[in-house]
């Protein structure tokens, strides 16, 4: 389940965040500050091309969708879990794909979406991996310089009459 992200959220979405196997795939790979995160919180809140949704698993925070560049039919996501805590009850697998067709379903359903666009780490083998089972397509990789290091950046895009609907768990 989704539900939107609230003030009250702020710090466990920071949590989230700051796990190493999360900044391990992401383009900020630093630990992020409380200053840094709460000026990025007040700012993503209010922006109305963006939707920051709290994945429910088993009615407890696992995970964080974000929304962002959304205009008309298309917009930008990425999604990030609990990596910490669904590894110590061996959920990260079904969570991963309950999020995904959980978010897609959000952007497309909810939305109204026509596309839906990401981007992945090139060296990310296995979201990659997920990315096609859920019908996602692979653009021109590019290279970028991000906390003094080079990194290549895949951009994904979804459309939604190619999506495929996922069975409910």
């Amino acid at each position: 389940m989704l539900r939107t992200a609230t003030d009250a959220d702020a710090g466990l979405i920071l949590t989230m965040r700051n796990q190493q196997a999360n900044r391990d795939v992401s383009i900020t790979t630093h630990e992020i500050s409380a200053d840094e995160h709460a000026a990025w919180w007040a700012k993503t809140s209010l922006d109305p091309s963006r939707r920051v949704l709290i994945y429910l698993r088993d009615g407890a925070p696992a995970g964080v969708v974000n929304f962002f560049d959304l205009a008309g039919t298309s917009g930008a996501w990425g999604f990030f879990l609990d990596a910490d805590g669904l590894a110590e009850t061996g959920a990260t697998l079904p969570a991963w794909i309950e999020v995904m067709r959980e978010a897609t379903e959000y952007a497309f359903d909810e939305l109204g979406l026509e596309l839906l666009t990401g981007e992945v780490l090139e060296h990310n083998t296995v979201v990659r991996q997920m990315n096609r089972r859920f019908r996602f397509t692979e653009g021109t990789p590019e290279t970028r310089y991000a906390g003094g290091r080079e990194i290549t950046v895949i951009p994904i895009s979804l459309r939604k009459q190619d999506r495929k609907k996922q069975r409910k768990a």
